[in-house]
């Protein structure tokens, strides 16, 4: 889970090399914290938060697998 929010992080960036993914468990969620260069926040984010909305719904979709809740924050 943590390769495919990475893969397309660095797809959507100008700094690839600054994205990286922090995995937090708790004991009924993962969240995945997403972190980017300052300036590429806002293209991770888009328009109205809809690549943002877009990568979380992958994600979820991704993690139906596990029993457990999955959640992107994206940290600048």
């Amino acid at each position: 889970m943590r390769d495919l929010i990475i893969v397309i992080a660095k797809a959507l960036v100008d700094h690839p090399d600054n994205v990286s993914v922090n995995t937090v468990e708790k004991e009924h969620e993962i969240t995945y914290e997403l972190t980017v260069h300052p300036s590429d926040v806002g293209k991770v984010i888009g328009k109205q938060g809809r690549i943002a909305k877009a990568l979380r719904t992958v994600v979820t979709s991704a993690a139906v697998k596990e029993s457990k809740r999955v959640s992107v924050e994206i940290v600048s």
